[in-house]
């Protein structure tokens, strides 16, 4: 029979293996969508200068959102790992 903490360690790895691989796919349609954005603003002659500039301010602190988010879910992560590593 497996032991409880052995169990819940594992599951814990893998939920930070799911919410990693769900993040990167995340950040790369992010970056795929920020390239359509630039390509949009690179034709887009008409639009006004303050028009562009919010929609890379709203592109710059949707990323950094997204940079922070996942600094603080590593962080959490890093302390449960922390947690089964004691009594070891």
């Amino acid at each position: 029979m497996m032991d409880n903490k052995l169990i819940a360690k594992q599951m814990v790895e893998f939920n930070k293996t799911a919410f990693d691989n769900s993040f990167k796919a995340m950040t790369m349609v992010y970056e795929q969508n920020e390239k359509m954005l630039e390509a949009f603003l690179g034709q887009a002659s008409w639009m006004p200068a303050e028009g562009r500039k919010a929609l890379q301010d709203w592109m710059d602190s949707y990323k950094k959102g997204c940079q922070d988010f996942k600094k603080i879910v590593d962080d959490n992560y890093a302390k449960v790992e922390g947690f089964f590593s004691k009594g070891d």
